[in-house]
């Protein structure tokens, strides 16, 4: 309200006539590739900058079509470049939101809530939400990061929430309270049992809304020089496989969700040459970093061609695509948010473009002929 009693009408509801209409999809983000020279010249001026008061050297990479607020390379899940000098590291921070991040140069050390590991090249973490973070350069080259994150999603719900610790006592007691151990005893829900009521549903008490059952979930590390070894079991099926070469960095906090973070999964595949898969689509997102070997990835109807060292928005969410590997085969790193339309109720997915629209989570999902290859 205004002075006088009058409505501000900046603050007043719209009422939209929706008689008579359905809503359809949207139109999706095109696929665009991010070149190997794009990154490290942009790596190189980062290099070249005074360090920022907080360590951070850091840039977003963002879609020709993002909009503010939550600016990302796909809707809900951004890409930054990060790099730090020999000697360098960054002042502690936390957020709400959660990463997966991936070492593409260099070697350093990385502090996460409880957990604690050195990085080198192609290794892959997450970032669970609220877990205080710490890099540092350990080694005599630059470490450069890529980093993904749900933080766009957040800020497009306008509930992001981050913070940078001002000095060594609090980063303590960050790190401190993510190693807490949970109280023992009663709990106020344990007074505020749940109804059940006929048909199936339940009366919940507010004692169970404020305190849910926690899942442990922390920081883990998947190190190239064990991941590459293993990779030779995808890698090596037999032609005529029906279904994607590739193992999912899994967090079994994620549960039935299968993911890397509760937002994303991380997969990572390796694919003989001259590969063809068959076109798909479902409603998550994905980004591909292509770290070895060459292809093309058809989207819409559009071909893209990519190598090593390039990072791709490979398929934006409900879009018909597929991939086919070069002559020398590839490597690549996929960040889909699969986990979250699980989760949503919303992951819908088409396994080939002659089979039924599927709700996965909700539906006995797609069979692969696995089973005759091995």
């Amino acid at each position: 309200m205004t002075g006088l009693g009058r409505v501000d009408v900046a603050h007043k509801a719209k009422l939209i006539d929706q008689s008579g209409q359905f809503a359809t999809s949207v139109e999706s983000w095109p696929s665009i590739v991010i070149t190997k020279e794009e990154i490290e010249r942009e790596v190189e001026r980062l290099a070249d900058e005074p360090p920022p008061a907080n360590g951070r050297r850091a840039s977003s990479i963002v879609h020709p079509m993002a909009q503010a607020p939550g600016l990302g390379l796909a809707p809900g899940i951004d890409a930054h470049i990060e790099v730090l000098k020999p000697g360098e590291s960054v002042r502690v921070s936390r957020s709400n939101g959660s990463a997966v991040g991936t070492c593409i140069r260099g070697q350093g050390a990385a502090r996460i809530g409880t957990s604690c590991f050195g990085v080198e090249k192609h290794d892959v973490w997450n970032v669970p939400s609220m877990h205080p973070v710490f890099y540092e350069n350990s080694g005599s080259d630059l470490l450069v990061r890529l980093t993904f994150s749900n933080r766009p999603m957040l800020e497009k719900l306008m509930v992001f929430y981050g913070e940078e610790a001002e000095d060594s006592k609090i980063s303590g007691a960050w790190f401190e309270t993510v190693a807490q151990n949970a109280p023992a005893g009663p709990r106020a829900k344990d007074s505020a049992p749940i109804v059940p009521i006929e048909g199936g549903g339940f009366l919940m008490p507010y004692e169970h809304l404020v305190d849910p059952d926690t899942v442990e979930n922390r920081a883990l590390h998947w190190p190239w020089s064990i991941v590459e070894p293993r990779l030779n079991a995808v890698r090596g099926i037999g032609e005529g496989y029906t279904g994607r070469r590739l193992y999912i960095l899994y967090n079994p906090a994620t549960e039935r969700r299968n993911g890397t973070t509760h937002s994303f999964f991380a997969s990572i595949a390796a694919y003989p040459g001259d590969v063809v898969d068959r076109p798909h689509r479902h409603s998550s997102a994905a980004i591909n970093y292509w770290f070895a070997g060459s292809g093309r990835s058809t989207v819409n109807g559009e071909k893209l061609f990519w190598k090593a060292g390039d990072l791709m928005l490979s398929a934006p969410g409900w879009s018909v695509h597929n991939h086919a590997s070069g002559p020398d085969g590839f490597y690549s790193l996929t960040i889909q948010d699969h986990p979250l339309m699980i989760a949503a109720e919303s992951l819908i997915w088409q396994e080939t473009m002659k089979d039924p629209i599927k709700n996965l989570g909700t539906q006995i999902g797609f069979q692969t002929n696995i089973s005759e290859l091995v």
